[in-house]
């Protein structure tokens, strides 16, 4: 069965390039705006196209759904990272973090329903600064009682790394293609 890509709803700016481009060859007249943005569901970077005469700012929330766009008037499609401005580079961390924060329940949700993903890895390994230790205090803690946030579970676990941080740095690497298995990116 084929997976269904998932489709965002919400963007945040990470950049926006009102003369498109700088490497865009083509004469001025030609150019179309660019926005670099961050999906906040699914973690997707998209390339989209704003509506003629909209400026935006970094950080902004735009609408990308299937519903009438205010500021947007299509989608490109997916971005790499790599091709990112250096100034969408420097936001995606912020937006990233600042995304963790704000859906703090659904990866508190993660530390709960974590899985095993062969005999030998488990699904809680593959966050930065979590080892094996780590990953069987969660378990053995959330059989006891399910984790509520992100301080109850540095509470909770001795010597646990700060679960937003471990969560966000996650998704930049599963952003930037370093890893094998995704946990919170979408392909």
């Amino acid at each position: 069965m084929e997976k269904q890509e998932s489709k965002e709803e919400y963007a945040i700016v990470l950049d926006f390039l009102p003369n498109g481009y700088p490497t865009d060859t083509r004469p001025m007249h030609m150019k179309t705006p660019i926005v670099q943005a961050f999906g906040k569901e699914h973690f997707t970077l998209l390339e989209l196209v704003p509506k003629k005469d909209v400026v935006l700012q970094p950080n902004q929330e735009v609408y990308i759904g299937e519903g009438k766009r205010e500021q947007i008037h299509h989608i490109i499609g997916r971005l790499p990272m790599n091709k990112l401005s250096s100034t969408a580079n420097s936001e995606l961390p912020f937006a990233i973090t600042d995304a963790v924060k704000k859906n703090e329940k659904h990866f508190v949700e993660f530390f709960n329903t974590a899985q095993a993903l062969t005999t030998r890895m488990h699904q809680l390994e593959l966050l930065p600064g979590l080892g094996k230790k780590h990953m069987w205090q969660i378990i053995e803690e959330r059989r006891n009682k399910p984790f509520e946030s992100f301080e109850n579970l540095r509470a909770r676990v001795r010597l646990m790394p700060d679960p937003e941080q471990a969560i966000s740095k996650r998704i930049l690497n599963e952003l930037s293609g370093q890893e094998k298995h995704r946990l919170f990116v979408d392909r």
